[in-house]
């Protein structure tokens, strides 16, 4: 079956998270964050929030993510050490596999991925989270 998504209408539906932390419980999520569609070993999510998210990693495959609305930092952890992309709306990025990153967004920021699963995160406010290794996977 082809799979046809309004992301307007899926938008409309959520609730901006705000404040977000990278301590903050799934059920802090509920409401934010919304799986669209099945997509390879992953899904196509959206989600709408400020603040910021946990660290998180996708061993299995690179992560699409597409700025929908409004800004963020995406903070990566590199061989080289911490960089950060300014992202606006229209903005796309592919985030390696295995590669360590989190999103900051004081203003808001509205996002789509397409994200392979399972997912490595670290659940601690740390500047390096190959240090605190993976706190939670799902």
């Amino acid at each position: 079956m082809i799979a046809v998504l309004d992301l307007s209408a899926e938008l409309g539906k959520l609730t901006m998270l705000r404040g977000r932390t990278p301590k903050s419980t799934a059920e802090e999520h509920d409401g934010a964050f919304a799986r669209l569609a099945p997509y390879r070993d992953g899904a196509v999510f959206i989600s709408k929030f400020s603040g910021t998210g946990a660290w998180e990693r996708h061993p299995q495959g690179d992560e699409i993510v597409q700025i929908l609305d409004g800004e963020t930092t995406l903070r990566l952890m590199t061989d080289e050490g911490l960089q950060s992309l300014s992202l606006k709306a229209g903005m796309v990025v592919i985030v390696p596999q295995s590669m360590w990153h989190q999103f900051e967004s004081p203003g808001g920021v509205s996002v789509m991925t397409a994200t392979p699963q399972p997912t490595d995160h670290v659940r601690a406010d740390v500047d390096d989270p190959r240090a605190a290794g993976s706190g939670d996977v799902r």
